[in-house]
């Protein structure tokens, strides 16, 4: 599969205790992206954050958050992105969404050593 070289970024922010359907969001998410055959996910935790309720989450030892906040990047198409945000949408209640316009300059698996 190739990336063209003007893509989408999908940015989705959620918080580690989010769920869909019993499951965490964040992997619901990442596994509904896998069946739609986007080009990859990636989540990301948070050390620190906050969100509309500006209650801070973080990672600190004597203020141990059960919900770290968590971002997850999609990078595809922009139909292929747009085709998603239904989906994403039926399956997000809070959070935030964002996209960017990103300019992809390589997608691929790793390069394998020459040989010789």
């Amino acid at each position: 599969m190739q990336l063209p070289t003007e893509s989408l970024l999908l940015r989705i922010f959620l918080g580690e205790s989010d769920r869909s359907d019993g499951q965490p969001l964040h992997e619901a998410i990442v596994l509904a992206a896998r069946a739609e055959h986007l080009a990859g996910a990636t989540v990301l935790r948070g050390a620190m954050g906050f969100g509309p309720s500006s209650r801070l989450h973080t990672s600190k030892i004597l203020r141990l958050s059960t919900d770290l906040p968590l971002i997850i990047e999609i990078v595809d198409s922009e139909e292929k992105i747009n085709a998603f945000l239904p989906r994403l949408d039926r399956m997000m209640g809070g959070g935030l969404i964002t996209l960017e316009k990103v300019r992809v300059l390589h997608y691929g698996p790793p390069r394998q050593p020459a040989q010789g």
